[in-house]
């Protein structure tokens, strides 16, 4: 399955965030909220547009090519969230599955993208990709939280890529998950089976990393944070990179 979905978000004559274009296609569906935008802890009288992303059908599965790309025009401010864990599985045909998010945040615009946890079942085989490209003063957070296998289950494989620009490279990593041998050692997620990260590029950072146990904040060199966290159950992933967020100087934000 080849799906493909388009948001852009823009402010209106009085100043507030609306949805000017929207096109969804299963499995990939967006849904606008329907009451008043809900204002920003920090941004004064602007207010946020508040988008949530519904997984219309069983997927990803093995083959499907899923893409996102959103906008996010000058000044605007959106948050996109997920509903529901998304669950990859294999499909009836050789090939692994793929997904997209790709983002253009114009000068000014502020983007929380906040899904919900992605669950790699046995003999899956995704790539998930957030590509985002930041103007002047844009603002962005952005959360994955990844569960190797359901309960009891041995995990199928994922490589998952972070590539954020603002004039220049703000962070480019890729994390490939699923081979047992690397996932319990030390180097790797030291037999936890949840992998929580999070891109804080939300004004002022720490002057330094920052830890606890089991997830730390660490400031990037061109600007912005990455928390990361590693657990056995994705409760206690998003309690912790929680923590690391509210360590940030920006966490009066989304």
């Amino acid at each position: 399955m080849r799906a493909r979905a388009h948001l852009v978000v823009a402010l209106d004559p009085n100043g507030r965030t609306v949805v000017r274009e929207l096109r969804s296609m299963a499995p990939l569906r967006l849904v606008p909220h329907r009451g008043r935008s809900r204002p920003s802890g920090d941004r004064g009288r602007d207010e946020v547009a508040l988008v949530h992303l519904v997984s219309a059908v069983t997927a990803p599965l093995g083959g499907d090519d899923l893409e996102l790309r959103v906008t996010v025009e000058a000044g605007a401010s959106l948050e996109l969230r997920g509903v529901a864990a998304t669950v990859v599985l294999p499909g009836h045909h050789a090939g692994g599955s793929r997904a997209l998010v790709d983002v253009e945040l114009a000068d000014g615009a502020s983007l929380a993208y906040v899904p919900e946890p992605t669950v790699v079942t046995a003999r899956a085989c995704h790539e998930a990709v957030f590509r985002a490209r930041m103007g002047e003063g844009a603002r962005l957070r952005a959360r994955e939280v990844v569960v190797l296998g359901r309960k009891g289950e041995r995990p199928g494989s994922l490589t998952t890529t972070l590539d954020v620009r603002r004039n220049g490279p703000v962070l480019r990593q890729t994390s490939r998950l699923g081979t047992p041998e690397v996932d319990a050692s030390p180097a790797g997620l030291a037999g936890r089976r949840v992998l929580g990260t999070e891109l804080l590029c939300w004004g002022e950072d720490l002057p330094g990393a920052v830890s606890a146990q089991w997830w730390s904040l660490v400031p990037l060199v061109r600007g912005g944070s990455l928390s990361t966290a590693v657990g056995h159950d994705a409760v206690t992933v998003e309690r912790a990179l929680d923590q690391a967020r509210a360590r940030h100087p920006g966490s009066g934000g989304f």
